[in-house]
């Protein structure tokens, strides 16, 4: 598998298939909202989109990063969403990188949205889909967010079924810039469990796939069986 590692700015063409990687915490929260019920997540483009999303559908659940703000639900933090019953039920999610990068590569033919809880889960995807060419989207700080990159770099190594030591990719996640904000309370819209639910590797047994349904960008969770099958690779 040839593996690219490119910034949202980075991105000239539509690539075959896209892995976007947002660590902390967009893909993070996504994976736990899936975990907690939710049916679906609209990727939106902007904050009025989902507000208007939101005000046609009453019953969805709208987040954003950063405070609290009116028509909103909650923020991006995994360890504010993994309080919601979110069963059955549509979330649309806006945030400073990971939904833009789906969003510019939503033409690929696959687009995974990727974080450490769902990393193997993820390169099961792809090594079961045979991917030759994929293109691993870095969406924190213009592509050079360590934890995105870490992340990214190891999905690909376990794609090819190398064997792959995890500490130091998730030691890199932690020393990242992200991280810092985050424990330091730069960021704000920020649970303290926040740092810690986006490094644990291998959360949930699913992927993440997002198309284009109805001119939106949604996402599902995609089961992935039998994760162990693989384990000694």
């Amino acid at each position: 598998m040839n593996a690219h590692f490119l910034g949202i700015t980075d991105l000239v063409e539509a690539p075959s298939v896209a892995v976007v990687v947002d660590v902390m915490r967009a893909f993070t929260v996504a994976a736990w909202a899936f975990a907690q019920g939710a049916e679906k997540i609209v990727l939106a483009e902007s904050l009025d989109e989902a507000l208007a999303l939101k005000t046609r559908h009453p019953d969805w659940v709208a987040l954003k990063d950063g405070p609290s703000a009116p028509g909103f639900d909650t923020v991006n933090s995994p360890g504010l969403i993994r309080s919601f019953d979110l069963g059955g039920r549509t979330v649309v999610q806006k945030t400073t990188a990971g939904t833009v990068g789906a969003l510019a590569v939503k033409e690929a033919s696959l687009v995974l949205c990727a974080s450490f809880v769902v990393a193997e889960a993820t390169a099961r995807l792809l090594r079961t889909n045979k991917s030759d060419n994929v293109t691993f989207v870095v969406t924190g700080e213009d592509g050079r967010a360590d934890e995105d990159l870490a992340c990214a770099q190891y999905i690909a190594r376990r794609a090819t079924g190398a064997g792959t030591d995890a500490a130091e990719f998730l030691r890199r996640a932690g020393q990242s810039r992200a991280a810092a904000e985050l424990a330091e309370g730069v960021r704000q819209g920020v649970h303290p469990d926040d740092v810690a639910l986006c490094l644990e590797l291998d959360r949930f047994p699913f992927a993440m796939v997002a198309t284009l349904e109805d001119s939106l960008m949604v996402l599902r969770a995609s089961a992935v069986s039998s994760l162990t099958d693989e384990a000694s690779i």
